[in-house]
This record gives structure tokens, sequence and C-alpha cells, in this order.
């Protein structure tokens, strides 16, 4: 199948992890970030684990009106590494974030 190889990575959305989860994760000791409503065309070099304290937010394929995942607060979402998108973020959002560090060094 021709394409861009980023057409089949998909983002993993976990609703509501468990707070032993969370801890085993070391969520709490994740920088954070976030960011005002809005659009933001956003591409993953690396594979993100980040988790929702709040905002809610549409994800859509780059230069695409097909929406991939939607996520809110309270959820543990993983977005491969590749991956190029836009992000529609209707509330505000904050999260605790980790890159994998890849391993092909």
């Amino acid at each position: 199948m021709a394409g861009e190889s980023s057409s089949n990575l998909s983002i993993i959305v976990h609703k509501n992890p468990s707070e032993s989860h969370l801890s085993e994760l070391g969520i709490k000791s994740w920088p954070k970030w976030g960011c005002s409503p809005g659009k933001y065309q956003l591409k993953f070099d690396a594979q993100e684990t980040c988790y929702l304290l709040r905002g809610k937010v549409k994800v859509y394929r780059k230069n695409s009106s097909e929406m991939i995942s939607e996520f809110g607060a309270g959820d543990l979402v993983i977005l491969p590494e590749g991956l190029s998108c836009t992000w529609d973020v209707s509330v505000a959002v904050d999260k605790h974030y980790k890159f994998e560090s890849s391993s092909s060094s």
C-alpha cells in the first residue's frame, strides 16, 4: 500500500488509568507542559507518553480533516514516534509528559 508510513501510526488512549498504574509510571515526577485553546501543528520525533491533568483535544492527521483521536483530562495517551498531526485544543491542556529515549545509539 503506497502512501506515507505515518498513516498507520496509531495513538493509544487509556481512559481513567488506575492510581497505582500512574504511580508505577512515576507520572508526578515527569515534566509538565500546557497550552491554551487553539490549533497546533505537532510532530513527534520520539514516542511520547502523556497524562492529561486537564484539557480536551481532538487530533487530526496532518493537512487533513480526518480525526484520528480524541482525549482529555484523566487520559493516559501514547503518541507514536514519527507522527505528524494537528491538535485542536478546545479546553486548555495541562499535562505530564515523557519521551522514550531511542536506544538505537
